[in-house]
């Protein structure tokens, strides 16, 4: 048993590890994206719907392909990720108050931390959870395209708002517990499984504390 432990502490290290440096990243090329003023050549030149595609071209490569990929592969693939969504991100200090911003990240991290804590020592396999979960976030997506794109309603971009919000509460649970069980994956080289796992964390904290800036958030007149 406490063998297991540490097999699993090192997994959650490694995860962690990655997890910041790709949070590290995309916060320094947003940055970077914003006070050199190439966000305004990205919009101007109509590209950021393009590096949105180009996210989610990665994201689904990442996911689909991840067993098959040797892990220098995968690790550029996350790295890659991160910093063309740090691009995406730099419209937030376009929308808020640097303040806002730096409060509510503060905010997220502690809110993302709690509910790895509950992950984390929650004796319960959430397997369970999974097929609602996914359903839920592709219900959300949808809505907040249609939303976008059609409706364009702010009250009804609150709701969701909350809702995505709350939902991502639960993916990270089910995702931190989920860590512990991907140890005893036999398909998953443990050279690159870290990886897959920072990655799942990433977006967790990425979606919490985007949905947390939009509720919360001061915006700039």
């Amino acid at each position: 048993m406490n063998e297991e432990i540490t097999v699993q502490n090192k997994l959650f290290g490694k995860t962690f590890f990655w997890m910041f440096l790709g949070l590290l990243g995309s916060g320094i090329i947003a940055w970077y994206t914003y006070a050199s003023g190439l966000f305004i050549d990205i919009i101007v030149g109509d590209y950021f719907n393009i590096l949105l595609v180009l996210e989610l071209v990665v994201v689904f490569a990442f996911s689909l392909l991840f067993k098959k990929m040797p892990p220098i592969v995968v690790g550029i693939l996350y790295f890659v990720y991160s910093m063309i969504n740090g691009v995406t991100l730099s419209v937030i200090f376009v929308a808020f108050e640097l303040s806002s911003i730096l409060y509510l990240f503060g905010i997220s991290a502690l809110l993302f931390a709690a509910l790895g804590l509950i992950g984390y020592f929650l004796n319960k396999d959430l397997t369970s959870w999974g097929p609602y979960l996914s359903v839920f976030l592709i219900a959300g997506i949808l809505l907040s395209i249609v939303n976008l794109f059609i409706l364009k309603n702010n009250t009804f971009e609150l709701i969701l708002d909350w809702l995505i919000l709350a939902l991502f509460f639960g993916v990270t649970i089910y995702d931190i517990n989920k860590i512990k069980l991907l140890q005893e994956e036999p398909s998953i080289d443990n050279d690159k499984i870290h990886i897959y796992c920072a990655m799942q964390l990433y977006l967790d904290f990425i979606n919490i504390f985007l949905r947390i800036l939009s509720i919360f958030g001061k915006r700039k007149n």
